[in-house]
């Protein structure tokens, strides 16, 4: 059977704990730091990527209304219904075409190199392999890296079934294990990771992506097939100086990730403020209160994820939000706003930990050629899945560390 991992959905989370400040441990010094360049999608083809979901979704709605009307179907002869089309709530997850920052990971022997997605919001390593279908076009971007385990001489044949079940269907493919190299010289041996030949669950946006992959930074209880992370056994293996990682997300630029430690140089001096996971399997935080303009809510929860560009809430109070500030809702589930008031927004406000962190309400647009996103969306995860995701939307103005042995992120204003 095929193990189903339904990320951010299946949201096997229990347990929580109230947040308190805990000390800092000493900073790394730079020479023991490994960095892996993060470019971003220029903001011009996040709004085409946008533009093109709502294409999708336009031609979806047009074809169920075709097939209820459809002689065929009142025969009988097609099950086509708007039911069958929607989605279950056991399946509700982010969309990985609202990833803006990617990297490269390299894998095999000799290593062939590829781009992906590094998400703190799932934990499995997946790549296409070669003869993999749905898997992009040579029109587009070049088309996909695929992974050659001929080609590879530490390539280990494992051959159990992966299978990642999306909104709009699966990825599937089979587990083997190669070497995997993190920034210059973090090298992994015998990592468990899956080589994809069907991607047809990642749908269009996927070929449009500059992605090939995902590289999960969560942790092992919510791994598909139990594969241990890359990043836990990098610290097994004793290939990192500090069992830490971190997050800095340029603004309107590239960025970096930085493996054993943190730079002190990239976040305003003596201002990490550490904050423990209520939950170690996604990095799960407690939140105090949420505040912009007129709406605020109090206690609650989320995720900080770096696979997705966007703020996620409970669709309510996203509406509420939307409507304080005049965003209208898309087909798609996303808000637009008129780009002359994008700087009427007024700033968005998280108190965690007792410490309020504000994003100003212009940095809650994601603008291009006379259209304006509002990086907020609503999505109702099934209990006891957390209320809200933090994403890059956040990172980028707060610089972000992930400290995998002590089971908590620090927060500081990026420079």
């Amino acid at each position: 059977m095929h193990d189903i991992a339904i990320a951010l959905s299946t949201l096997a989370l229990f347990g929580a704990t109230n947040a308190e400040a805990i000390p800092e441990p000493e900073t790394e010094s730079k020479d023991v730091l490994q960095r892996v360049p993060m470019h971003k999608v220029p903001n011009h083809e996040y709004v085409n990527r946008f533009l093109l979901k709502e294409r999708e979704a336009l031609m979806a709605v047009n074809n169920i209304e075709s097939s209820l009307t459809s002689p065929r179907n009142l025969r009988g002869n097609e099950k086509t219904s708007l039911k069958s089309e929607e989605k279950n709530e056991s399946e509700i997850i982010k969309d990985y075409a609202n990833a803006q920052y990617y990297g490269v990971v390299k894998i095999g022997s000799p290593a062939q190199e590829f781009q992906v997605i590094y998400d703190t919001g799932s934990s499995n390593l997946w790549i296409p392999e070669v003869g993999c279908v749905h898997c992009g076009y040579k029109l587009i971007h070049g088309g996909k890296n695929k992974y050659d385990s001929e080609a590879s001489d530490t390539f280990v044949e494992d051959g159990s079934e992966f299978s990642i079940q999306y909104g709009s269907g699966a990825v599937s493919g089979v587990f083997a294990q190669d070497t995997v190299v993190l920034a210059d010289d973090i090298t992994v041996e015998n990592q468990k990771f899956a080589t994809i030949h069907d991607a047809g669950g990642m749908g269009l946006a996927y070929a449009f992506s500059y992605f090939d992959g995902i590289l999960g930074l969560g942790f092992d209880s919510i791994s598909v097939g139990g594969a241990e992370t890359v990043f836990h056994n990098a610290i097994d293996q004793g290939k990192v100086e500090k069992p830490m990682f971190a997050f800095y997300l340029g603004d309107n630029a590239d960025g970096e990730l930085t493996f054993g430690g943190y730079d002190e140089d990239k976040f305003e001096e003596d201002e990490l403020t550490w904050v423990p996971l209520s939950d170690a399997t996604y990095w799960r935080i407690d939140m105090d209160a949420i505040k912009i303009g007129l709406f605020s809510v109090g206690p609650s929860d989320a995720i900080v994820d770096s696979g997705t560009s966007l703020i996620i809430g409970p669709t309510h109070d996203i509406l509420a939000i939307a409507l304080e500030i005049g965003a209208k809702p898309t087909i798609t589930g996303q808000y637009t706003i008129d780009c002359e008031k994008v700087e009427d927004i007024p700033d968005i406000t998280w108190t965690i930990a007792g410490k309020e962190y504000v994003i100003p309400g212009k940095d809650l647009v994601i603008g291009s050629g006379g259209i304006c996103i509002f990086a907020m969306m609503g999505m109702d995860f099934p209990k006891p899945g957390p209320q809200w995701i933090l994403g890059d939307v956040f990172m980028r103005k707060y610089y972000t560390v992930f400290d995998y042995e002590e089971k908590r992120v620090g927060f500081a204003t990026a420079v």
